[in-house]
């Protein structure tokens, strides 16, 4: 049910905490008092903490700050001669800034006093990133220079790792249900093609998650927020380090009713972090993951039904709905129209989502001495996943498994300062998974099976890397990575064709081997503590699935076993300016050339919802800028802006119509899904002294320009400009059990825009005359009105 209530999802844990703080605020109209818990016990005044953050160790040796120790926004990787001390430190260093990649880490100092339900609270932040709404209410696409913007669902392109661990499985497929934000001390955002050090699908970049550490954490901390729509998020976290063990828990339930029509979500997380010194020479970690998501989904719209409805109200059955509302048809017999049809909304079909992810990873670390060091690594990934989110559901369970083992050694190559990086890797997964008709009778019931895919991804190969300081201001960087892909699979099709339901069987079979090969060449040169300049050739390559080697153009299952791997060659430079402690400045401009671009768009096909296709030739061009100024004290804007400009530039799209076959040069037309210019901007300020000090406010704008949804360049989604409003107090407790306590309250599109929060790319379609159309299919949600949104947490010694 659509409602807009202000702070309907407080806790009564919240509640109960801000009472005394209303009260305490009626006794003085001047200041904001510390806040004595155990009154009897004598406690001694502490200095007011800044929130806590993940250092970043690409900044932390610098001459001078950079964007990280300066502003938690960090700007390029550095060499790291200037940054580590050992060949551990460098190792880490791989996965959050290597030097000479473009990358920005974002600190958990820039999101901790405001609510963070999905993961766009952290990395709106990041220049280069977009981010577009998925399949339920943490599912985000994901993109990097507009990777992943062409995908109709989930995160590609883009390979995430969470403390080092890949949470991308082997068939590239990863998903942002799973992440909280509060679990994090830091996020690294790795942008540009990185295939040489991350392998395949990491054509766009790769994000690394970094959870709070135990001695960071040294305690607990206990958080609630919520608000408009039935919004509520309980979260603990502790963390301790003990002696030579280092571990972290945290744990989150969060649930909702959403602002869309049959869009309520329930689901719970839990994340572990162990670090075990066994000996001055080993370490052992543990990382565990399991999040368990149930929610009820919307159908996706079309622009004519977003423009009627846009928050899919009195969609309640297919007799007696409002204007707008989306439909899908059901088999009334659960395997074909013989039986009857019956239209039905997404309430009463009852479609959604319930899946469970689970995730166990284990490193050994070996130091050989303070100068090389030995990692090996392994990761279990299970994705159970039950689907019914329109005429059919997805049933299946994806195990997959990932090893890598590598050496870092600190050194010199005659006489110059070192850092060489030599690794091999195998990961594999191996699945069968079910498509099923949905019937009518709600509950996402299932009919018969429409169609099985069973599929094996296997990938394996070598990473060299070697750093090397030229100069004192001048270190070359060079990268090789090689990659085997095996894909195999089996697609059996069932068609039903007479009432009683006799099945006939259409099997498409694939064994696919693909070699990738990825070089990379950076160069960086410090002119002096004040500039850093930038220079990158790199290349990445991505594979496609399996399930797309069976999906016609129609939607239909058959043959698309010709899909090419997709590759591009991406020129970065860049700069960063740092003058003082108050200004950063980062600009980069890019130059990509993708061969065989894998291209995903929605079809009007039954049995499956998107079709891929390689475009042979496509160039991805554009600026990455980033601003932070503390212009006076207490007060700070910062800015992240991406220009875009992609197009086709060798692609010739047939289609059919009228029993006839035309053909469209699609070279110099815009890549669909791609928003030429975003902006994310924030000015606040924070009282660091006196009476006042912790209290704070800033005001964000949040500017996504439209963009073109098919092929033809016949259609835009309208762009749309955001407003955020945040008041928020931190302040130290005085007290032997309780160190801190935060509150916060938050206006989310203060104006109450209607705007677009995700449109898939839509198919074109053609009459026999040659004129082209639109598909009438849905691929449009509708992004969150005005919500209010409150929360507090309370930090345990």
């Amino acid at each position: 049910m659509f409602r807009r209530h202000a702070l309907g999802g407080v806790s009564v844990i919240a509640i109960a905490w801000l009472q005394p703080a209303t009260i305490a605020h009626a006794q003085t109209e001047r200041e904001l008092p510390s806040v004595t818990v155990d009154a009897p016990r004598a406690a001694t005044p502490r200095a007011t903490r800044k929130p806590a953050a993940q250092p970043n160790a690409a900044s932390a040796r610098a001459p001078k700050p950079t964007a990280a120790s300066a502003t938690n926004i960090s700007a390029q990787g550095q060499a790291a001669s200037g940054r580590v001390a050992g060949a551990t430190d460098a190792r880490d260093q791989l996965g959050q800034a290597p030097a000479g990649q473009t990358a920005t880490t974002i600190a958990r100092s820039r999101y901790d006093d405001r609510p963070a339900f999905t993961v766009g609270v952290i990395l709106r932040e990041s220049q280069g990133v977009s981010l577009k709404q998925g399949n339920g209410p943490r599912d985000l696409g994901i993109s990097i220079r507009g990777s992943n913007a062409r995908n109709s669902f989930a995160i590609r392109n883009i390979v995430l790792f969470e403390d080092g661990f890949p949470v991308t499985q082997p068939d590239g497929l990863s998903r942002s249900d799973l992440i909280d934000p509060h679990a994090y001390g830091a996020v690294d955002v790795i942008r540009g093609p990185s295939s040489a050090l991350y392998g395949n699908y990491a054509t766009g970049g790769a994000i690394n998650f970094r959870t709070r550490p135990g001695g960071t954490i040294d305690g607990a901390e206990i958080g609630s927020e919520g608000g408009s729509f039935g919004y509520l998020s309980n979260y603990m976290a502790f963390g301790k380090k003990v002696g030579n063990f280092e571990g972290s828990l945290f744990t989150s339930d969060v649930r909702g009713d959403g602002y869309l029509g049959n869009s309520w979500f329930n689901t719970q997380t839990v994340n572990f972090l162990g670090t075990l010194k066994v000996t001055p020479d080993d370490r052992f970690t543990v990382k565990i993951i399991n999040n368990d998501l149930t929610t009820r989904l919307p159908l996706r719209y079309t622009l004519s039904q977003y423009n009627q409805n846009p928050y899919q109200q009195g969609c309640t059955t297919g007799s007696f709905r409002a204007a707008g509302c989306a439909t899908v048809a059901l088999n009334n017999n659960g395997f074909n129209t013989l039986g009857g049809v019956d239209t039905e909304t997404a309430l009463q079909a009852g479609l959604g989502r319930n899946d469970r992810r689970t995730i166990v990873g284990g490193r050994w670390e070996h130091d050989f001495d303070n100068n090389t060091t030995w990692r090996n690594q392994f990761v279990f990934d299970d994705r159970n996943i039950s689907q019914p989110t329109g005429s059919t559901s997805a049933i299946g369970d994806y195990p997959s498994y990932n090893y890598m083992s590598d050496i870092t050694r600190r050194g010199e190559i005659l006489g110059l300062e070192s850092t060489t990086f030599f690794g091999a890797f195998y990961n594999t997964l191996t699945a069968s998974g079910d498509t099923r008709f949905v019937v009518p009778g709600g509950n996402g019931a299932l009919g018969r099976l429409s169609a099985n895919t069973w599929s094996e991804t296997t990938n394996y190969g070598l990473r060299a890397r070697e750093e090397l300081k030229l100069t004192a201001a001048l270190t070359a960087v060079a990268g090789l990575g090689w990659e085997r892909t095996h894909l195999r699979g089996v697609n059996t099709a069932y068609s039903y064709k007479d009432a009683v339901g006799t099945a006939t069987t259409a099997i498409t079979s694939a064994d696919r081997q693909f070699d990738n090969l990825a070089p990379e060449l950076a160069l960086l040169y410090r002119v002096n503590s004040d500039w850093l300049l930038r220079a990158r050739l790199a290349s990445g390559y991505g594979t496609p699935q399996v399930s797309n080697l069976f999906v016609l153009p129609t939607g239909d299952n058959g043959n698309n076993t010709q899909l090419q791997s997709q590759t591009n060659l991406g020129y970065d430079v860049g700069f960063d300016w740092t003058p003082n402690r108050a200004v950063t400045l980062s600009a980069t401009g890019f130059y990509e050339f993708f061969r065989n671009e894998l291209v995903t768009q929605a079809v009007t096909g039954t049995q499956n919802t998107s079709y891929t296709f390689n475009a042979p030739r496509s160039e991805h061009r554009g600026v990455e800028l980033a601003a932070d100024w503390r212009f006076l004290p207490g007060w700070r804007f910062t800015a992240a802006y991406t220009y875009l400009d992609q197009v086709y530039t060798e692609y010739t799209e047939n289609l059919v119509g009228a029993s006839k076959l035309f053909s469209f040069n699609r070279a110099g037309n815009k890549i669909p899904g791609i928003s030429p210019n975003e902006l994310t901007a924030r000015l606040g300020y924070d009282h660091d002294s006196g009476r006042f000090a912790g209290l704070g406010a800033f005001v964000e704008v949040q500017w996504k320009d439209s963009f073109y949804m098919d092929n033809a360049n016949l259609l835009k989604a309208p762009g749309y400009e955001l407003v955020n409003l945040n008041v928020h107090y931190k302040t130290e407790l005085a007290s032997d059990t309780f160190k801190s306590m935060n509150v916060f309250f938050e206006v989310r599109n203060l104006f109450d825009r209607t705007y677009i929060a995700s449109a898939n790319n839509l198919q074109n379609t053609v009459a026999g005359t040659g004129v082209q159309g639109l598909a009438g299919t849905g691929t449009i949600y509708a992004g969150s009105p005005r919500a209010f949104l409150a929360g507090m947490k309370v930090a345990f010694r």
